[in-house]
């Protein structure tokens, strides 16, 4: 009876965050206890902000490897094009570049305050969306029986008293990553109105509907052949979306990144802060410069430069670490898209991060090097990463890192973030 009124009280605490977040958390914190915030100067608290986009983004076409013309090759249609910054790819070093949907966060890597690290993520094998993200936010890959989230975990291992801000997670409910013994503060978001439209498969030329139009053997396989496409695209879509969790859409992050700035601004106590965005999935008509993935890559390039921007000085003490559970097959498939892959792309930002360079061992798109000969190859275990931002900006000690993840494996290449 006690657990369950606990947790009903915790129930009742985040609904009362989310009525009173346009007044600030202040009064709230205030509130519940006098001493959790107070008029004296900010606590100098190191935080981490660890966004995942669910649904497996192309890690190929974020950061773009437009010197190897054997991506050209694997991707005839959705390869993102190395011409001009104005319709093309943003150089970044003369062999990789940024999307040019990212444009608002190119600055970020130009002060060097954005690093990459390219061919990052998780050992396990799986293509299953649930199981890999369940792994990365467990920070314990093939171990699904993992009781905890890897971030609850560091949040266990930090020093100083936790004030019940501390740890912030912003969705609709407690992700696994947060899951575990630490309280952690979880505040639902306003629901995003422009929730992604289905996706639909481009028709097929109209000179085919007009010459099947009739009511012959012929007509009526294609007629049937075409519902039947209709309704195998209606499953896909509905997969696609199971695979973001109900995570909102980049399509307004921007407004959440500045809500979020405002939070961490007004409560000195936030370390720790977990959200996530949904919609990469791109098996079907992912597009390249224009299109389903460069739409969601400008609302997430949008929010990020608003975060920093909010942020102010606090960006200094701050990184932000991007992350997705998995990467996209090299090829693109049969209907403009690509499938689940292996390596992709994490992102690092932060004030005081060494940016302006991609990190990590880069094992090429030829045949042999491609993992399972179809993927992009992981060389960096997404916890080696991690591990590294933890000790080089949070000093955690090699005891504390063994909480935070039991096996850490050794970086292929040595990795310097701070």
């Amino acid at each position: 009876m006690d657990l369950e009124r606990r947790q009903f009280l915790k129930y009742l605490a985040s609904m009362f965050v989310i009525s009173l977040w346009p007044l600030g958390l202040t009064g709230w914190a205030a509130g519940l206890d006098g001493d959790i915030l107070s008029t004296s100067p900010q606590l100098k608290r190191k935080k981490l902000i660890v966004l995942f986009q669910r649904g497996a983004v192309d890690g190929l076409s974020v950061v773009v490897p437009f010197g190897d013309g054997r991506y050209y090759d694997a991707r005839p249609t959705i390869a993102i094009s190395s011409g001009s910054q104005s319709d093309g790819v943003l150089d970044l070093n003369g062999y990789f570049g940024l999307h040019p949907a990212l444009k608002s966060v190119l600055p970020l890597w130009q002060n060097k305050t954005l690093g990459f690290v390219h061919a990052c993520g998780s050992p396990d094998p799986t293509r299953s969306h649930f199981d890999a993200q369940n792994f990365m936010e467990c920070g314990t890959p093939g171990n699904p029986s993992t009781p905890d989230g890897w971030m609850n975990r560091l949040l266990s291992v930090l020093p100083g008293t936790h004030a019940p801000t501390q740890a912030v997670s912003l969705g609709p409910v407690l992700p696994r990553i947060f899951q575990g013994k630490m309280n952690v503060s979880n505040i639902a978001l306003v629901k995003n109105a422009a929730q992604p439209m289905p996706i639909d498969r481009p028709m097929v030329e109209s000179v085919f509907n007009e010459l099947y139009k009739g009511n012959d053997p012929l007509s009526q396989a294609y007629l049937q052949g075409q519902q039947a496409r209709k309704q195998l695209m209606s499953d896909l879509q509905q997969h696609m979306e199971m695979a973001s969790q109900g995570a909102p859409s980049p399509n307004g992050f921007a407004d959440s990144a500045r809500r979020l700035a405002q939070l961490v601004n007004n409560d000195a106590n936030i370390q720790l802060v977990f959200l996530d965005l949904g919609g990469w999935d791109t098996h079907v008509n992912q597009g390249s410069i224009k299109g389903q993935l460069a739409g969601h890559l400008t609302g997430l390039g949008d929010g990020l430069a608003a975060l920093v921007n909010g942020l102010g000085n606090i960006y200094t003490d701050t990184v932000i670490l991007v992350m997705s559970e998995f990467g996209r097959t090299v090829h693109e498939n049969g209907d403009g898209g690509t499938d689940h892959g292996h390596g992709n792309v994490m992102w690092i930002m932060g004030g005081s991060v060494k940016g302006g360079v991609i990190q990590g061992q880069w094992p090429a798109l030829d045949t042999d090097s491609l993992y399972e000969g179809r993927d992009l190859a992981v060389t960096t275990d997404f916890r080696s990463a991690i591990a590294a931002v933890l000790k080089q900006h949070m000093l955690l000690s090699d005891d504390q890192l063994g909480v935070v993840f039991p096996t850490i494996p050794q970086a292929a290449s040595p990795l310097n973030f701070i």
